[in-house]
């Protein structure tokens, strides 16, 4: 198979950044809803199988803004196309498996996935024309959110026409096309940040990444005052502390920490931070509240994995949507505005949870304007982020905000499963409905704050996208290879 040789349409590379991007998505949640069957089928216990997430996260924590960091240093399509050969390899090794420990190392593999994201942001900056880099901005996060609402549909139907092993073979299937794709028709970075990489920094910030995410994951099983949780939290608090120092001091840092003050990125950051605690925390919990058995439970609605799916249907769709109109809304109105229209939509349905959930209009109900705030605030604050930074910087700086949503997600799981733990006993192995509702006021208070913060965010003007210093493609005479110019 030969490269081309000529720079192919953009949407060509759009379409093949989708296909990556989708998979990613898809392996984010596919297993969530199936967890309790993989415990049967792997023959382990509950504490156990949930490291199937754990480990996915934490390996997704430390690549993404690593493999963003790379990717805008060596070559984006280059550390594409190993992000899209790990994701291929984890899922091929979970589809193969028939044991916990194995199927652990597979997700641990395909969490190396989460570089796809920063990596097709920093290519459709590269790619596109000015005028449409919002807009596909705006798709391909919508894909992200809209991909953990598929998996959650697809995933009974998966598991009860063929077995589990498919919830892998499926995205393994893709991102294998995606991978051949993106080596014939993405063309080379021509933007490229110069220096080296910092293995250092990238060690520590590997480091209290994963001592933060681990603590916050197993806080509600381990105890949240037990020794191994505190020490876990004052080891990130320390090594974040010298990772700081480490990359203020540096001449090449992994993540300058001058852009990450930057107002409109630290807003970002702080917004992405909120709804990951909405999003993640929702996709999570509601398809459990609608499969608990309403005759041993005195609540829910005795859903398979597959009905559950159905419930999540309408913010799936309203994601898509809202996603797919989020860039001329935002070429209209501004980002910002797009963001904080999204972010108080987002707090209405978790009221309306708050106050009565035992009647299927309301999950329907609240599940579409779900759909509709957070396909407006994903694809805005992403596109907020990358039109902020220089192009050398939108990898490392577009990485860091999907991180920030994935601790989010972790911390916001975290506590809703410690509110719904306190409440279980002996005699009562569900939470008390009360559960549920304590949880959805707090789902709603975080989208309240997301709101207010979004509210924070400086307003970008029109062509922000252009306001940094043009970065223009020169071939290096050493090399041939294009390298950035500030110009």
């Amino acid at each position: 198979m030969a490269r081309t040789t000529s720079r192919p349409h953009y949407n060509v590379t759009f379409a093949v950044l989708l296909v990556g991007v989708a998979a990613y998505s898809l392996l984010q949640s596919l297993i969530i809803p199936v967890l309790p069957t993989l415990m049967l089928h792997l023959h382990t216990s509950q504490d156990t199988v949930t490291w199937l997430m754990t480990g996915y996260l934490l390996s997704a924590s430390v690549a993404t803004p690593i493999l963003g960091r790379i990717g805008d240093k060596a070559g984006k399509e280059r550390m594409l196309i190993v992000t899209l050969v790990a994701l291929t390899a984890g899922s091929a090794l979970a589809g193969l498996s028939h044991s916990i420990g194995l199927m652990i190392v597979a997700r641990v593999i395909q969490g190396l996935g989460g570089g796809v994201l920063p990596l097709a942001f920093g290519i459709i900056r590269d790619e596109f024309p000015a005028a449409r880099v919002r807009s596909a901005v705006g798709i391909t996060a919508a894909l992200t959110a809209v991909g953990g609402g598929l998996g959650l549909l697809l995933a009974g139907p998966i598991v009860d026409n063929l077995d589990y092993h498919w919830l892998f073979w499926f995205p393994m299937i893709m991102t294998a096309i995606a991978t051949v794709a993106t080596y014939l028709f993405v063309p080379e970075s021509p933007v490229r940040t110069p220096g080296r990489i910092s293995w250092g920094a990238a060690l520590l910030l590997s480091v209290w990444l994963v001592a933060l995410l681990l603590a916050v994951s197993e806080g509600p099983s381990w105890g949240w005052g037990s020794a191994r949780i505190l020490g876990l939290f004052a080891a990130a608090v320390v090594f974040a502390a010298v990772w700081i120092l480490v990359e203020l001091r540096s001449d090449a840092p992994l993540i300058d920490m001058r852009m990450m003050r930057i107002p409109a990125v630290w807003t970002a950051n702080l917004v992405a931070l909120l709804f990951g605690v909405v999003m993640y925390t929702v996709m999570t919990f509601l398809p459990q509240l609608v499969q608990t058995p309403a005759k041993l439970a005195g609540y829910g609605f005795s859903a398979s994995i597959t009905q559950s799916g159905i419930y999540m249907l309408p913010m799936t769709i309203g994601m898509f949507i809202l996603g797919v109109l989020t860039g001329p809304l935002a070429a209209r109105f501004g980002s910002k505005l797009v963001l904080v229209a999204g972010g108080a939509v987002t707090i209405v349905p978790f009221v309306l949870l708050s106050l009565g959930h035992d009647k299927g209009w309301e999950i329907y109900l609240s599940s579409s304007l779900m759909g509709i705030g957070m396909g407006l605030a994903f694809s805005s604050m992403s596109s907020i982020v990358v039109e902020a930074v220089p192009p050398v910087q939108t990898g490392v700086a577009s990485g860091m905000n999907a991180n920030i949503r994935t601790i989010g997600g972790a911390i916001g799981s975290s506590v809703a499963a410690s509110i719904l733990a306190s409440r279980v006993t002996a005699t009562h192995p569900f939470p008390p409905d009360s559960g549920y509702t304590s949880t959805f006021w707090f789902l709603a208070g975080a989208a309240v704050l997301a709101a207010v913060a979004a509210l924070l965010i400086p307003t970008l003007r029109k062509g922000t996208a252009d306001a940094a210093p043009e970065q223009r493609a020169v071939p290096t005479q050493a090399t041939g290879h294009e390298e950035s110019t500030v110009v």
